[in-house]
């Protein structure tokens, strides 16, 4: 599952000693693992719990990767934070993290691209609160739990910026996404934030409900695929046949939608049935989404603009001690030459 779905923090030495010891990673399909944008060989793609980014295991078991003539191998980590810091590491060629996240990890010194939009959370990260409360103000002086630094954290510190409050009316638990979630369905908390699938564990409680979700911040939280600039320098190819793959099996899925639902189903450990509830709240996109996103624009649908927003509430809410240099960080040539 997505433990960790973001850092905020990614510390160069952290890091390091991460990748010393060696990341919790589980692969997905054979292989050595790339990383480093090494000449030929295998691209090593990461991923996690997501269902933005559960469609990479459509592509794997479809052999779509293949079809493009890339050689793929999927990583499916986790932990979140263990893909983040194997991406600025260069343990791996490309990885899927949201903005908020890529944008800390370049204020941390990563140098990263994001080539590719996967989706934008509508709905999937919630704020889920106990019987009794009805709203994000009623969080004053309650206990909410959440990753700290994760993207539902950050979803929290929204919810009571738009409310009125503060991080200091909250009687704020970091834990672990899934036992935060465990802790609130053990009633031990008032209220948790989560991302699907853990949403669907912590609606368990009774008379739980979300009270705020990313569907109320449109925009907030897109998802990419980003890559080592090294990888876009040596093997550009190879990048534009992984954008492109990711078209096509966004295609596939729309055309073999029961197939494609049991493959994500399988890989998210829920069921199918379940798995169909996160369609509404996680919006894929297609081209013509990602050639909007790409446009320098003055709105919320845009991430240049969006990136600038999201740099300065980081640095607002101190989740980031240095503005981050974000020049050739969005990288569209290869959804640009998509036909």
């Amino acid at each position: 599952m997505r433990r960790a779905r973001t850092t905020f923090r990614v510390l160069p030495a952290l890091c390091l000693v991460l990748a010393l010891a060696g990341c919790n990673e589980q692969a997905t399909t054979g292989g050595a693992g790339g990383g480093g944008g090494d000449s030929g060989g295998k691209i090593t793609l990461g991923f996690s719990a997501w269902p933005g980014w559960f469609p990479w295991q459509v592509a794997a078991d479809q052999g779509l990767f293949a079809k493009n003539g890339v050689d793929v191998e999927v990583k499916y980590f986790e932990n979140y934070t263990d893909s983040l810091n194997a991406l600025s590491t260069g343990n791996i060629d490309a990885n899927s993290q949201t903005l908020n996240d890529t944008i800390s990890s370049v204020a941390g010194g990563a140098k990263e691209r994001i080539v590719l939009v996967n989706d934008n959370s509508t709905g999937n990260d919630q704020i889920i609160a106990q019987e009794g409360i009805a709203s994000v103000a009623d969080l004053k002086g309650k206990t909410v739990a959440a990753e700290e630094g994760t993207v539902d954290h950050y979803l929290l510190l929204l919810a009571l910026q738009k409310a009125g409050l503060g991080p200091a009316d909250v009687k704020f638990t970091p834990l672990a996404t899934d036992a935060a979630a465990a802790a609130f369905v053990a009633g031990r908390v008032d209220a948790v934030g989560v991302f699907a699938p853990f949403t669907t564990t912590a609606l368990e409680r009774q008379g739980s409900k979300a009270i705020a979700t990313s569907k109320d911040f449109p925009g907030a939280i897109p998802d990419h695929l980003v890559v080592n600039p090294s990888l876009i320098q040596d093997r550009p190819d190879d990048v534009q046949a992984l954008v492109k793959t990711w078209f096509d099996t966004v295609d596939w899925i729309r055309t073999n939608r029961d197939q494609a639902i049991a493959i994500m189903a399988k890989r998210a450990g829920v069921s199918p049935t379940d798995y169909a509830t996160y369609d509404a709240g996680t919006t894929i996109f297609t081209l013509e989404n990602n050639l909007e996103a790409f446009t320098p624009g003055s709105t919320d649908a845009h991430l240049d603009y969006q990136g600038r927003k999201i740099t300065d509430f980081l640095l607002q809410t101190k989740l980031i001690d240095t503005k981050p240099d974000l020049e050739g960080l969005l990288d569209d040539q290869f959804v640009k030459a998509i036909k």
